[in-house]
């Protein structure tokens, strides 16, 4: 029998706000103890753990500015190569199933993700999730747009447990966004709240924790370029900057 230590795949901390932090894809520790996927996309989503470590500096930054409040987002990263487990996918796909132990970690992700989110509709009567991610821009099919940011919501699903009619769909925390960063000239997708544009549905993480599943409890993939990650550090932190006000603007209406 071989003792397994959950934090040694699996780093967690809880929060003093109704945000939550996900980094499913960032890990590059290679556990030999876990056999590796047969199928599916294997690629390690390159410093989105780091990105999301410089994203609650900037927001610990910003509302240190604006409020006497300890603003501390809650989040969970895994350490893992997604070679062996791919937690933004049902578990029928997201690892090699005669695993145990990676079946044990795949659920203890997943079942802390709903705590988190228990917690903060508890405390707060909201919860919103960003799921982090990164794509590689030379990667990305003909003919789209060259972007910085990708926004997923599921059509909208993640954010509202019901549809919204068109003119209302600027009128959340995705249009925000979307406006902010049309402002300062950073190509986002969608680059308009009413445009529906390829690779935005999102994943199973906020497909399964947004609002048409948990009331209240709202979710966005935000996938960040390779520019943005790894080779632009005006661009990264221009972004991440943007982004901590964006939170803290958003969140200040929780009260």
């Amino acid at each position: 029998m071989i003792f397994v230590n959950i934090q040694d795949y699996i780093e967690l901390r809880r929060g003093t706000i109704p945000l939550i932090f996900s980094v499913p894809h960032g890990g590059t520790t290679n556990f030999e103890i876990i056999p590796d996927r047969i199928n599916g996309i294997h690629g390690v989503d390159k410093e989105t753990i780091r990105l999301t470590f410089d994203l609650i500096e900037k927001i610990h930054e910003f509302t240190n500015l604006k409020s006497k409040d300890n603003w501390m987002p809650s989040y969970i990263i895994s350490k893992i190569k997604r070679v062996k487990i791919d937690f933004n996918r049902k578990e029928t796909e997201a690892f090699y199933l005669k695993s145990n132990l990676a079946r044990e970690i795949y659920q203890y992700y997943h079942n802390k993700i709903l705590e988190l989110i228990s917690y903060n509709l508890k405390k707060f009567n909201r919860s919103l999730l960003i799921d982090i991610h990164g794509f590689e821009k030379s990667k990305r099919p003909k003919g789209f747009r060259d972007v910085e940011l990708v926004l997923g919501t599921n059509n909208l699903e993640s954010m509202f447990p019901e549809k919204l009619p068109k003119k209302d769909w600027g009128k959340n925390f995705r249009g925000k966004i979307i406006r902010k960063f049309n402002d300062l000239t950073i190509p986002i997708a969608p680059g308009h709240h009413t445009r529906k544009e390829y690779a935005l549905t999102g994943g199973f993480i906020i497909q399964k924790y947004g609002a048409s599943r948990i009331k209240n409890s709202q979710a966005i993939q935000i996938e960040f370029s390779d520019n943005v990650r790894l080779y632009d550090a005006l661009l990264r932190e221009k972004t991440l900057k943007s982004l901590a006000q964006l939170f803290f603007e958003e969140l200040s209406l929780t009260d």
